[in-house]
């Protein structure tokens, strides 16, 4: 089933819906064309929120629901309007939606993503498949990382072992080893600019540390450090996964109150850079030890203190951006659930059970027929 799908994305940041044209020709995946459609302040406000506070009550999760829904599709008609396309040239929508909650552990598992794909549906007439965690955590899995299917279809390499790092809000690895015999692997390592986002946002307004140039102005402070590091999270075994349920703002500001409540605020956002690098170099060094080279893609690549700070601790394996590889940085995740949509249709897995955990590869997502 060749032809035209759109991914869409929203991460942990929740700062825009990126809606990206995937082209298949022979199963293989090309970029197209793209489009981010940012979040509005107030409803990002709102979002994160609802995803700080197990508390919230059904009418506002609900309201999200559509307005996020209304978002999605939105950004795929805006994708369209740019390209010149016709939805009916389009054969189906891959809508990651909205994480707000993610409980993969304990008596109850769970995952939950708003964005109506009823909504994606009817207000673009194109069929859309989305809720792909679900069915993984359903079968055992943790419901994430489910981009490494789709790393391990663009970024394989044969006569390479190789990690593809993906840093959004939360940062995660999958290892591809260079031989079918040895299983892929993935995931999170923990915060990617999540809790840098979040600090810069505080103390200077901003949404975002472009280019890591606050946290290049700070200095690491190392004792400080060894506390965040002390985090279970870091030491559990894979598979696993997090997100801004676990590590939110109030982690940091217990961290911060409970240790050192004294450091200057570029310290402490050249700390947190230093937080994510070393605890991905730790993933990649304990956990995929022949890893020749290391991919990154998502939003901290472009964070050149960050990426400096990858060089060094993962030498001397080459640590480069996608782009290197054929795809920039920002849109594989939205290529990726292209991919997923086309999986899902085509009644292919999507998931890769030594990633996630799960009992078995399933067919991963709901399909929402178009209008036509």
């Amino acid at each position: 089933m060749n032809g035209h799908y759109i991914g869409l994305m929203s991460g942990t940041s929740m700062d825009a819906v990126d809606a990206v044209l995937t082209e298949f020709s022979n199963g293989t995946p090309a970029l197209r064309a793209h489009h981010s459609l940012p979040i509005p302040a107030e409803l990002r406000t709102q979002l994160l929120a609802v995803s700080h506070d197990e508390n919230t009550g059904i009418a506002q999760i609900s309201e999200l629901d559509v307005r996020m829904g209304r978002l999605f599709a939105e950004a795929a008609r805006a994708l369209l309007r740019e390209c010149g396309m016709a939805a009916r040239a389009i054969r189906a929508i891959g809508s990651h939606g909205q994480t707000i909650y993610h409980r993969p552990d304990g008596d109850h598992p769970t995952s939950v993503q708003i964005g109506d794909p009823n909504l994606i549906a009817e207000l673009t007439g194109i069929t859309t498949v989305a809720d792909f965690r679900r069915r993984d955590i359903a079968a055992g899995g943790q419901g994430a990382p489910l981009v490494p299917a789709f790393h391990q279809a663009v970024f394989h390499a044969a006569g390479e072992d190789r990690v593809v790092a993906n840093i959004g809000g939360i940062a995660n690895i999958t290892v591809l080893p260079r031989t079918a015999d040895h299983a892929v692997r993935g995931f999170d390592t923990g915060p990617g600019n999540t809790l840098m986002d979040y600090w810069i946002k505080t103390q200077r307004g901003e949404n975002m540390d472009e280019d890591g140039r606050w946290a290049a102005t700070g200095q690491v402070h190392a004792t400080w450090l060894e506390t965040l590091l002390d985090d279970p999270y870091f030491t559990r075994h894979p598979p696993k996964s997090t997100g801004r349920e676990y590590f939110h703002p109030l982690w940091l500001d217990h961290a911060l109150a409970r240790t050192h409540p004294g450091i200057a605020p570029a310290d402490v956002q050249a700390t947190l850079c230093e937080l994510t690098a070393i605890t991905l170099t730790r993933a990649v060094t304990e956990h995929a030890p022949a890893t020749q080279r290391v991919l990154i893609c998502g939003g901290g690549a472009h964070n050149k203190t960050l990426m400096t700070r990858l060089t060094a601790l993962l030498a001397p394996r080459p640590v480069e951006s996608t782009k290197l590889h054929g795809i920039a940085p920002d849109w594989v995740e939205g290529m990726a659930f292209a991919w997923l949509a086309r999986q899902t249709l085509h009644g292919l897995p999507g998931n890769i059970p030594s990633v996630t955990g799960a009992r078995r590869a399933v067919v991963l997502g709901g399909i929402y027929r178009s209008r036509e």
